[in-house]
């Protein structure tokens, strides 16, 4: 069932299933909630599950032409605010990575830890950038449809194309129903970005980081070396995955969480 809270004179949607230590799930981009579907139905049977439509996504309203990742913030911490929730463990899938990222330096006290989940710390590089101009022209011409395809498929490991194909189709159907005004207000926060590295490796909570072997989207090769993980920080890597482990290899991943989670 979807609920909602007001915040900044407009509302934002969430599903709340479970009971327990509480666990709250951020998508990526041109993802809503309903990516979880199936990871979070197995991780609520364990934890209080809470997926969000981030601002402009899904069933959650647009605020302006750009969801800082602080705004972005602010809104589970009113969400959470609202629900009576102290803490909660907040795992962000992607552009979800860097919401977490801007909530550990905004409101630390309110996690119990973190998951950065095919995402990382830094800021766009110049090309990340100039893509994500591209893919704003792009919408702009009432051409969204165009972003499908090549962004989605990349999404998964090419070798993981064909077995995972159904999903490949519901991942391009949750992102056509991402109004316009929604993909371009995000594109325009990811890119404004900083860069959150001294956040992450000041290990001011627990962090569980977990990456795809084959992520077309993030080289575990070229990232891990640049950052210098605290010692309550935990690294996986999912070793037959693209960017989508939750659903390329959904029962680790569950496992993964699960027991990070219990361990806090």
């Amino acid at each position: 069932m979807k609920k909602y809270i007001n915040y900044n004179e407009g509302k934002i949607y969430y599903s709340d299933n479970g009971e327990g230590e509480v666990v709250i799930l951020l998508h990526g981009y041109l993802e809503t909630s309903e990516i979880w579907a199936g990871f979070a139905d197995k991780l609520s049977g364990k934890f209080r599950v809470i997926c969000v439509d981030l601002p402009g996504h899904g069933l959650s309203e647009v605020y302006s032409v750009n969801h800082s990742m602080e705004f972005m913030a602010g809104a589970i911490a009113c969400l959470m605010e609202n629900l009576n929730l102290p803490k909660a463990f907040i795992t962000g899938h992607s552009l979800g990575g860097y919401v977490a990222l801007a909530f550990l330096e905004l409101y630390p006290d309110m996690l119990s830890a973190y998951c950065l989940f095919h995402s990382h710390p830094f800021a766009d590089r110049p090309g990340v950038v100039a893509n994500r101009k591209r893919e704003i022209k792009v919408v702009r011409a009432a051409k969204k449809h165009l972003l499908y395809p090549g962004n989605i498929s990349r999404m998964y490991a090419t070798v993981n194309l064909e077995k995972f194909g159904d999903d490949l189709r519901r991942s391009e159907e949750i992102a056509a129903t991402i109004s316009d005004e929604g993909i371009i207000s995000v594109l325009n926060g990811m890119m404004n970005r900083p860069s959150r590295l001294k956040v992450m490796e000041q290990g001011r909570v627990p962090c569980l980081w977990i990456l795809g072997r084959h992520d077309n989207y993030i080289s575990c090769d070229d990232i891990i070396p640049k950052v210098s993980l605290p010692a309550n920080a935990r690294l996986e890597i999912l070793e037959n995955s693209g960017h989508m482990g939750f659903i390329e290899e959904q029962d680790l991943s569950v496992k993964l969480v699960s027991d990070f989670v219990s361990g806090i």
